[in-house]
């Protein structure tokens, strides 16, 4: 289990459910964290993947890491990669880019 904030995010994040395949699907789920961007959002339940990003913790109420999705895309036109094409590195699938340890 990957740590966060605090432990009710960290047990949000963390959310497993027997019933839902995706945290989208499953109404228990509440925070999607994208490890490749460091974005924390609520998830929107309209039976989409949509989520608001959030710059707070809803719990202990701690600013959350500044996302990085920006220079994600950034960094890919520097390496003359582009994302919508498929041919995206595994390093950039999470946190990896950032040369932080795969969680």
């Amino acid at each position: 289990m990957t740590n966060h904030c605090c432990e009710a995010m960290t047990r949000q994040v963390n959310l497993s459910c027997d019933e839902h395949a995706a945290p989208y699907s499953c109404p228990d789920a509440l925070i999607e964290f994208s490890a490749k961007f460091q974005e924390y959002g609520l998830i929107i339940h309209d039976g989409g993947t949509s989520s608001s990003t959030i710059e707070f913790c809803p719990w202990c109420g701690r600013r959350l890491p500044e996302s990085q999705r920006e220079r994600w895309f950034d960094e890919l036109e520097r390496r003359g990669i582009e994302p919508r094409e498929g041919d995206v590195p595994e390093e950039f699938e999470d946190q990896r880019w950032l040369g932080l340890p795969p969680r």
